[in-house]
């Protein structure tokens, strides 16, 4: 009974005796990184969950690091921390495929990790911590390879199993000082993590909006600090037809930037395409108190006024007018006499039908830093409208061409176009299409399907008839359900000759449109001259059928 009783005192002794080792072999500074741990379940848009992992907290404002892989085609996600609190995963701060890491951020403040100041070399011993919202599980593991990355970054290798659930948790020191994080291995008997320093380094600027490895989420990208660059992401954001998100960009950088006039004038257009305008007027009134800079809030406010009078003007709000937005500008120029404002209010001048003034206004701008070939265009609309002689217009297109080209040579491409339309209109249609050519290499080729159709009117005219199918082609190529461009190509084939191929493309424009009824008069045509009647009666009688005058003259002329 003694020999029992020393037995069972042994192996007590024996399991007190090992847990003091293991505790030992614990620093408390490794223990209490666990506060910094949380787990983290990203959903899709249904709610679905895509996947659970974890991370840990690297600033005290609720900046974190994880596992990218989760993240990809999630809506949303949560992390719950080692106290148990949920928090929503508000915006992300970068990524990287390559290594399977982000960084984002949640709102609330978090208790975060030190960085270790010097990486672990091979042989070191380190420990992985797990999450709990209890007293976290550590593992110890002797360092077996290191592998340095972008030259300053180490990719950690160890031999081993490592404790169940802890993907995404820290390696630490001694010190309790991070190291990397841990990621899942596809062979059992390694595990690898990835410096933790190098996560931290993932910051936003202007661009990361774009990046094509965030745009694989849907959780928001976060808006760069400095001013310019939150402002140029609030405009791509705006450009990406996702207007929940933008919503929320716009309220980012409200909060962000308080005493700008930029996002509340970003807000109040969303208000004004809801017509929304008594929300809107209210939000320019905030914005103008606010801002810092009152000019540009008052210009916001005039462009605000100006858009909706010009775009909504059958819905009239009696506040606003064209008036109103002058004054506004005026008040932003009164303020800061900038060329941009007194350019804003000829272009109000001119919509409010005054085109004197406005050509004064812009003609005295072309005197100033701001000169460019747009103030002469407009300069030269304002002729058109006042009836002015064709060849002061011209002048002016000659203008604005020049000074376009003096600032790169692309940048007259619209110059050249409207200069060709006016010369078309004045039956100068060689001029016309030099420019028509000058504005196409100037687009390389790029340009819309209605401008080759007018390329193609203009050709037609001056008989350059293979340039002329050639465009009317291109056309056809952008725009493959218009039956006017294979009508228009199939009338120019019959006209030089070309009879098979009026058919091919009569019978293309049918498929397009079966109860437009020119192809099938051209195509009767050409089968006449073919010589083969009896099918030309038929499509005949089918246009005939669709009401066309013409089919009866041309049955009886073909019969």
């Amino acid at each position: 009974m003694k020999n029992i009783s020393r037995l069972f005192i042994a192996i007590i002794c024996l399991l007190f005796t090992t847990h003091a080792i293991n505790t030992l072999a614990q620093p408390s500074s490794v223990i209490q990184v666990g506060q910094s741990i949380f787990s983290l379940t990203t959903f899709k848009a249904d709610g679905t969950i895509i996947a659970s992992t974890h991370g840990f907290f690297i600033g005290n404002n609720g900046e974190a690091i994880s596992l990218w892989t989760p993240f990809i085609g999630a809506a949303s996600a949560v992390v719950v921390d080692a106290n148990g609190k949920k928090m929503d995963v508000d915006v992300l701060v970068g990524a990287n495929e390559l290594y399977d890491v982000c960084k984002f951020r949640v709102k609330e403040k978090s208790h975060s990790v030190k960085f270790a100041k010097n990486p672990a070399k091979s042989g070191n011993k380190v420990w992985v911590v797990g999450y709990s919202v209890k007293k976290p599980k550590c593992k110890d593991f002797s360092v077996d390879k290191v592998e340095q990355f972008m030259e300053k970054y180490n990719y950690y290798i160890f031999q081993g199993k490592a404790l169940e659930n802890t993907e995404g948790c820290p390696f630490v020191n001694s010190n309790g000082e991070v190291i990397g994080i841990m990621q899942p291995s596809k062979s059992g008997s390694e595990i690898h993590a990835t410096d933790a320093s190098f996560v931290n380094t993932f910051t936003v600027n202007a661009l990361t909006i774009n990046e094509r490895v965030l745009q694989q989420s849907g959780i928001r990208v976060a808006l760069p600090e400095k001013e310019d660059d939150a402002l140029l992401t609030l405009m791509m954001a705006g450009n990406k037809n996702d207007s929940l998100t933008y919503e929320r960009y716009i309220d980012d950088f409200i909060a962000a930037f308080p005493h700008s006039a930029e996002g509340y004038f970003s807000r109040a257009k969303n208000l004004v395409n809801n017509n929304d305008f008594e929300t809107a007027d209210n939000l320019m009134l905030t914005a103008i108190d606010k801002a810092t800079k009152k000019d540009e809030a008052h210009s916001d406010y005039a462009t605000l006024i100006y858009l909706k009078e010009i775009y909504k003007a059958n819905m009239p709000y009696e506040k606003w007018s064209l008036q109103k937005a002058l004054d506004e500008a005026d008040k932003a120029y009164s303020i800061n006499p900038l060329a941009a404002y007194q350019h804003q209010k000829a272009q109000i001048i001119y919509s409010m039908g005054d085109y004197q003034k406005a050509y004064d206004s812009f003609m005295q701008l072309t005197q100033s830093d701001m000169r460019n070939g747009e103030l002469f265009y407009e300069a030269a609309q304002c002729k058109t409208l006042l009836k002015a002689e064709k060849s002061e217009i011209i002048q002016l297109l000659d203008s604005a061409i020049s000074v376009a080209q003096s600032t790169g040579r692309n940048n007259a491409a619209p110059y050249y176009l409207a200069r060709g339309r006016q010369f078309d209109e004045m039956g100068e249609y060689r001029k016309a299409v030099m420019d028509y050519n000058q504005y196409d290499t100037l687009m390389f080729g790029r340009a819309s399907h209605d401008f080759y159709y007018i390329k193609y009117k203009c050709e037609s005219k001056i008989r350059q008839y293979q340039q002329a199918l050639n465009d009317i082609a291109h056309a056809i190529v952008i725009n493959r359900r218009e039956p006017l461009y294979y009508a228009e190509m199939a009338s120019l084939q019959l006209k030089v000759n070309q009879l098979e191929e009026a058919i091919t493309t009569c019978d293309m424009c049918i498929q397009v449109d079966s109860t437009y009824a020119d192809p099938y008069i051209i195509k009767g045509i050409a089968l006449g001259e073919l010589k083969r009647k009896d099918e030309a009666k038929e499509v005949f009688l089918k246009a005939k059928e669709l009401g066309d005058e013409r089919a009866d003259g041309l049955l009886e002329k073909y019969k």
